[in-house]
């Protein structure tokens, strides 16, 4: 729990107001998607023992989109030829109201809520009879476990126009929500967005930073609106200026995003996501927060340093941090452990928490892998091609580095080691992002990293990024970042890839095969198949899927590789032929990669049709055949596409540190005859 949300422990009723960008799609449609979401998540409060009252917007939006269509079919030909008069917005709201509360109803009854309506203007709050009613229809209501949903009535405003008029008690939804929350002594207010939270300026400027605790002497003169909601009534001013007036009256205010599934939840879990105003927050002693731009031109003018100096001294950088992981461990491996403990503890699989555990040796492995690094070739300044274009004048193609890197990368603290160092001996700058679950191991290895960079080239070398709001931050910095690389599933690197501008090297998933071709060295073929499986289940390149030869079925050899498998603890499924001669469960999917230890077997009928196999069911990342037939082991290497192709070879061949190879050795794309 994040230290500025410690307060939600003590959190009993909360008011959340949803606005109508939330509420509505960009083409005025209701967002099924988004309400159902929302519901959803009022349902588990509601379940928790938590008193929620809902305050939406939308209401004219409905009614805009349902008039305009009325119009449409009642209109002539001639009619629509005239200049279309925009729809008086009372009338709107008065057509919409009940679409929307049926919407609600039906999506709450369907997850055995109650739901009720209450609609208000801001006149009635003059009286104090009205007032006092009101508190105590809420309180029946929330006793009953009944959602209380409130909108204003702006089909009877005295406003002339609810979107123009702000006079009056309050003016908009968002001045509904808080005067409520201050009525109905409500413990917090959560303002639904279309954007994470409060900036400093409007999101999509490139230098605009999230603000995570607003601080109205802070705060106040640097932010930047920019123009009102797509569809609203005020946008985020609105909302700025409702949530400084229940938070200067003793009600925490949250504005966080309502695209998000589960936002509301993580709000009351304590989690450091969008804009918290605070009545005490100039009292907190808060850290400087670094933002992601500030970050960014960080590592790039240290990047810049860094490229400025001579290979030797990268080289130097490189082996001081060797030195400094092994002078280290004892503090390394605590903080790891304690990572271990958190997601045990926690229930993580076991699968992620292989991935997680830093094992007794690996800090050493590391450290000779980085001393490796050290002594290969300088991969910055070479010519890799010379043309004469004319008489005295040359062009040159050269290698240098790309820039600024921006990694996200899943729960291994070793893959943080690894990046870094890569990025040091290629003189770029580097943001990293690693899983949360390995968050106290990241943190250490990142201080001991950049506390051998010296100061000539700069400790902002290598940024961490500790939280997941700053990653849309990050990805807008198309002006700073040159390259972003998503280690993870393809639904991540997918939304990566729909949420920037900057170019994206994605990471397929490693559904990696083992093709025992029938003129297999049975012994050789065992050993491979337990080092590809065993060695290492969680990473990318561990064996899912064993393709046999046909002609090796009820054979001495199969048998006994299956049971070294079973020995092992590895649980095997089967595809539709597997399942049935070899008699072991089936297979849901080809498409699938365990990460543990399990994997899929399968029998095909020769060379070809392990290839097809591959291309239909694998992701191109790494596969091998185990073969004394030469010829097929070559029909094998020419057809497969995948990134790395091996004859004779573990799948893990591909991890060349383990057999004291640079990584230029160990990332060929086709090897042959290696054995371990």
């Amino acid at each position: 729990m994040d230290p500025t949300r410690a307060f939600v422990k003590d959190v009993k009723r909360v008011i959340i107001k949803v606005g109508t960008a939330v509420v509505t799609r960009t083409d005025g449609r209701l967002a099924l998607g988004r309400l159902g979401a929302l519901c959803e998540q009022v349902k588990e409060l509601n379940s928790r023992g938590f008193e929620v009252i809902l305050v939406t917007s939308g209401a004219v939006g409905v009614g805009r989109q349902r008039l305009r269509y009325r119009r449409l079919l009642n209109s002539s030909f001639a009619d629509l030829q005239k200049p279309q008069l925009e729809l008086d917005g009372k009338a709107c709201a008065a057509a919409g109201q009940s679409g929307l509360m049926a919407l609600y109803d039906a999506l709450f009854s369907q997850l055995d809520v109650a739901s009720s309506q209450l609609l208000v203007t801001d006149s009635e709050f003059k009286h104090p009879d009205f007032r006092m009613q009101l508190i105590q229809t809420v309180n029946s209501l929330i006793a009953l476990r009944v959602i209380p949903v409130f909108n204003e009535n702006d089909a009877i405003s005295t406003r002339k126009a609810p979107y123009e008029d702000s006079s009056g008690i309050f003016w908009d939804n968002d001045s509904l929500a808080a005067l409520l929350a201050l009525e109905l002594k409500a413990d917090l207010l959560v303002l639904l967005s279309d954007v994470e939270g409060l900036y400093s300026a409007p999101p999509g400027e490139p230098h605009s930073r999230i603000i995570h605790t607003y601080i109205k002497e802070r705060h106040q003169g640097e932010i930047t609106f920019g123009d009102k909601s797509r569809v609203g009534r005020g946008g985020m001013t609105a909302k700025v200026k409702s949530a400084v007036y229940a938070a200067s009256a003793g009600t925490p205010v949250v504005i966080i995003s309502g695209f998000a599934t589960d936002s509301i939840i993580k709000v009351l879990q304590g989690e450091r996501i969008g804009t918290l105003f605070h009545q005490d927050a100039h009292l907190w002693a808060l850290p400087k927060e670094v933002g992601a731009h500030e970050m960014a031109v960080s590592a790039r003018e240290c990047s810049r340093r860094l490229q400025s100096v001579s290979s030797e001294d990268r080289r130097k950088i490189l082996l001081d941090i060797a030195d400094a992981l092994e002078a280290n461990e004892k503090s390394i491996r605590i903080e790891n452990e304690a990572d271990v403990a958190a997601a045990q503890q926690a229930g993580y699989e076991n699968s992620l928490i292989s991935r997680l555990t830093l094992k007794p040796g690996k800090i050493s492995s590391l450290a000779k892998s980085i001393r490796i690094l050290a002594d290969m070739e300088d991969p910055i300044g070479h010519v890799l091609k010379r043309t004469e274009l004319a008489d005295g004048l040359v062009l040159e193609k050269t290698s240098c580095p790309l820039g600024v890197l921006l990694i996200v990368f899943e729960s291994r603290p070793d893959a943080l080691v690894q990046i870094a160092s890569l990025a040091i001996r290629s003189g770029n700058g580097l943001l990293l992002k690693g899983g949360k679950e390995a968050m106290r191991s990241n943190a250490i290895l990142h201080k001991v990293i950049t506390g051998a960079i010296p100061d000539t080239v700069g400790e902002k070398l290598i940024g961490l990024v500790t939280s997941r709001d700053e990653i849309p931050e990050l990805l807008k910095l198309d002006d700073v970042i040159d390259l972003v690389i998503p280690r993870g599933s393809n639904k991540l690197v997918t939304q990566i890839k729909e949420s920037t501008k900057i170019p994206v090297l994605g990471h397929a998933d490693g559904i990696c095969h083992v093709y025992i071709d029938k003129s297999a060295d049975m012994d050789m073929a065992k050993r491979i198949v337990l080092d590809a499986k065993i060695d290492y289940p969680a990473a990318c390149n561990a064996m899912e899927t064993l393709l046999i030869h046909k002609d090796l079925l009820k054979t001495k050899g199969l048998n006994d590789l299956i049971v070294q498998l079973r020995g092992q603890g590895v649980t095997i499924y089967g595809g539709p032929r597997a399942s049935i001669e070899l008699d072991i469960p089936r297979a849901h999917s080809f498409h699938h990669e365990y990460n543990s230890m399990a994997c899929t077997i399968e029998i095909v009928d020769d060379v070809h049709a392990a290839i097809d196999h591959i291309h239909r069911h694998g992701s191109a990342h790494t596969d091998c055949v185990v073969a004394k037939d030469l010829d097929v082991a070559e029909i094998f290497l020419r057809q497969v596409d995948s990134a790395a192709v091996f004859h004779n070879a573990s799948t893990r061949f591909c991890d060349g540190a383990r057999f004291g190879l640079g990584a230029e050795d160990s990332k060929r794309k086709r090897a042959s005859g290696g054995r371990r």
